[in-house]
């Protein structure tokens, strides 16, 4: 057992927060608070309080497990993988290679979602991978990228929230959902700032808010469109920036202008004054934030919701200006760079695009292959789902449980128990793994080193705190194993920075550069914000096709990366140990990040790559000198978007309904989201005795006038039927919801699932289901 403390990170969300890890001798950790930071300042929610719960033998999956006359019995690890590679060699035999499908998940590291990508396109040959993540910021993305040429999160640290003006927070409730990201808020208010809250319900966040607009769901696009026509009318358009950093304004202004206040209420609920107050609010101050997550981007019109958002910001200045701009608050631990490095659909890594020529040739280089021989873009996640048992006879999964997650679950449940072949691999016997075929068991987050990327951009090491249990493998070894049982010898390495320095040479020149990080420097500088080109110049502008504007370096390999056999330049970390003297117990590993100083730690030499100042004394990142390591970016868009002219794009939108809307048979709305106890599908959440004495079970909230036509009470089952399927859950009825709509839970499986109900209409760009909206009937549950 090791006995020193391991500064590392929570294993849920994307605030990544900072943790200090003590092994115990039962075999699990301690968690301890790690103050240095900056996200989380040793704060932990109860989720991350209670993540070794989770480590325990009695919770976890510990032994190979395969199907065997229809249960799942144990299994030693060669009998496991044996039958997963001569059942995806027959699939492909028999049917072609597009008959294999990959799903991933955004908790998976930066290493494996690297490497499970590469695994499909170059041992499996298929085009049939996407994950999770197209389920949670796929629609924030896409719109950033048409926007601004890029997706990042946040373009801008968390620190910088409580010195702006007024943030504008769309679909966030945060306070349940990442609980400690809600002090920047507090602060921001403290600091004489404003936050409006756009929510149906009247949450915990909500409560926070000096303005609390309520829409009604599926109507966020109109009431962004309904302030940006109140800007206009009001004068309050910034046009000299409009002017200078823009084009599109006048298609997005004419779009925006047939969205009048009174229409705009009628659509929405929003009364008019709340309207004008929110416009003023905004645009008062001399900065000011719209920030968004999953209530406005989960909607089959998503991207253009997004969009308009976005359209408020540029009309009022408000992007690339120091302490202003839009950001997507992305949900799971990796849910950022789970998007940048393969295991999406139509990406390769570095946030290239697939059909890209020169992408190809780039990363096929890397990767020793012919470019000819990698498959195009696939299906997108739900698509990839609908199809299995058809089109696609066999599935291997990694970090997902899209029985409980999915939307129209049963149907999704029902594709799954079709395949010929369904391989899970997990850390615990989820739904979705109850069903599999063959089912593997894969290290945890303190078992193991690599890298995530959190809502800001920054890149952050977790380190292993503990050996494994016998009989656990990681999912990199899992991904050897079968690359060698499949004819593939060489390129899947297990260890994790081998992988990472791979993926620096595969990235290098990318949109999402990592090729100037190193895991050394992530320990020393407590993170790296990306693009962080190897050669120490900053670029974030590229042309046609998404190259970067600065061409690569010869060759195409950058600077200082490693060239031969995988091997790092900088001295390798043991079982995710810096060599070397390790810091005292509770001291930072490098220069902290606190208070308003950038992210730019002193860098190797001693030399500090310190931020000038602009005007108004917020920090803003510098270019570097030649021949010095660059310092990272933790401030986009500050002197020109990622666009080939350097200029963001307007893109008019125009209100439309959603997919489905309340009629006669199902007259009211439902909506989804979280509770505080709780994490995504619940499959590690709902096996901690605290967190489910807080949170045990779903609930279907409905407002008094609601529960009252219907005959509930509170705690009385109710059924919740769409055209979809039927779930019940006990009443919570609350005035905190509108009268039109209910609001369930997603954490749990069997009779309460709510994604049983939602919607997999999808947003034609971005392939973004339609969660938070469907038409529904309630019933009383008689007993």
């Amino acid at each position: 057992m090791q006995n020193s403390v391991t500064p590392t990170h929570c294993p849920y969300c994307a605030l990544q927060c900072g943790m200090n890890l003590t092994p115990t001798p039962d075999g699990t950790v301690e968690v301890g608070e790690r103050t240095d930071f900056p996200v989380n300042r040793g704060a932990l929610c109860g989720k991350g309080r209670t993540a070794p719960a989770v480590l325990a033998a009695n919770v976890r999956l510990t032994s190979p497990l395969v199907r065997s006359e229809g249960t799942l019995v144990p299994a030693t690890w060669d009998e496991a993988l044996d039958r997963i590679a001569e059942g995806l060699r027959r699939t492909r035999t028999e049917h072609g290679p597009d008959a294999v499908g990959v799903f991933g998940g955004g908790g998976l590291t930066n290493e494996k979602a690297y490497t499970l990508g590469k695994f499909a396109r170059v041992v499996l040959g298929t085009s049939q991978i996407d994950y999770n993540g197209r389920f949670c910021m796929s629609s924030a993305a896409a719109a950033g990228t048409k926007a601004f040429g890029l997706d990042r999160g946040l373009p801008f640290p968390l620190e910088d929230i409580p010195k702006t003006g007024c943030v504008i927070l769309v679909g966030s409730n945060l306070a349940e959902t990442m609980p400690p990201s809600l002090r920047f808020f507090t602060e921001l208010k403290e600091n004489g700032g404003t936050l409006i809250v756009v929510d149906p319900r009247r949450t915990r966040t909500a409560e926070q808010a000096d303005l609390h607009l309520a829409p009604r769901p599926g109507t966020d696009l109109a009431l962004a469109l309904g302030l940006l026509h109140l800007v206009v009318a009001e004068g309050r358009v910034d046009e000299e920036y409009v002017e200078r950093r823009t084009v599109g304004w006048e298609d997005a202004r004419a779009a925006a202008m047939a969205h009048w206040p009174e229409y705009v209420e009628r659509i929405t609920g929003v009364p008019v004054p709340q309207l004008r107050e929110a416009v003023r609010m905004f645009c008062e101050p001399e900065a000011a934030m719209v920030l968004t997550a999953r209530g406005p981007e989960q909607q089959s019109k998503g991207t253009d919701t997004v969009g308009a958002w976005i359209n408020l910001c540029l009309a009022t200045g408000r992007a690339g200006r120091p302490l202003s701009g839009y950001g997507c608050l992305t949900g799971q631990g990796n849910g950022q760079g789970g998007r940048e490095h393969g295991q999406k659909a139509d990406q390769l890594p570095g946030y290239r695009k697939l059909d890209d020529p020169a992408a190809r040739r780039h990363v096929a280089e890397v990767w020793g292959v012919d470019p000819d021989s990698l498959p195009g873009p696939g299906r997108s996640a739900y698509e990839l789902l609908d199809a299995l048992g058809t089109d696609v006879r066999a599935l291997l999964l990694m970090g997902s449980n899209p029985v409980v997650s999915a939307p129209r679950a049963g149907h999704v449940e029902e594709r799954l128990r079709s395949l010929d072949l369904l391989v899970v691999c997990d850390i615990v016997l989820s739904e979705t793994a109850a069903q599999a075929d063959v089912v593997l068991p894969v290290t945890q987050w303190a078992e193991e080193t690599g890298t995530t990327t959190s809502l800001e951009g920054r890149v952050l090491l977790r380190r292993r705190a503990i050996t494994p249990p016998d009989g656990i493998r990681s999912d990199l070894e899992v991904l050897h194993e079968l690359a060698h049982r499949l004819g593939v010898e060489k390129g899947f390495p297990t260890d994790p920075e081998e992988v990472f320095e791979e993926l620096r040479r595969a990235s290098a020149g990318g949109l999402a550069d990592y090729s100037g990080i190193t895991y050394r420097r992530l320990a020393e500088e407590n993170g790296v914000f990306w693009p962080c080109p190897a050669d120490g110049e900053v670029r974030d502008a590229p042309v046609a096709d998404g190259e970067l504007q600065d061409a690569p370096l010869s060759g195409g390999e950058p600077q200082d990366v490693p060239l031969s056999d995988g091997e790092p330049q900088d001295a390798p970390f043991t079982d995710g140990e810096p060599q070397g003297t390790p810091p005292r117990d509770g001291e930072p590993q490098g220069t902290p990040l606190t208070g308003a100083e950038p992210q730019n730690a002193p860098l190797r030499g001693g030399e500090s790559q310190g931020a000038k100042p602009v005007t108004d004394g917020a920090p803003q990142d510098a270019p570097v000198a030649d021949g010095a390591v660059h310092p990272g970016t933790p401030r986009l868009f500050l002197d020109r978007f990622a666009t080939p002219d350097g200029r963001a794009r307007f893109v008019a939108v125009s209100h439309r309904a959603s997919a489905e809307e309340p009629d006669a048979e199902y007259p009211v709305l439902l909506t989804t989201g979280r509770v505080v106890a709780q994490y995504q599908s619940g499959a590690q959440t709902r096996r901690v005795e605290e967190l489910n004495a807080a949170a045990p079970g779903p609930f279907v909230e409905l407002h008094p006038r609601l529960a009252a036509r219907l005959g509930a009470a509170e705690g009385d089952p109710v059924a919740v039927v769409s055209r979809r399927g039927r779930a019940v859950a006990p009443a919570r009825i609350t005035t905190a919801i509108r009268p039109d709509t209910v609001f369930m839970p997603f954490h749990w499986p069997g009779e309460g699932r709510a994604n049983t109900l939602t919607n997999p209409a999808l947003d034609p760009t971005s392939r973004m289901p339609e969660f938070k909206t469907c038409a529904v009937r309630l019933e009383a549950v008689r007993s």
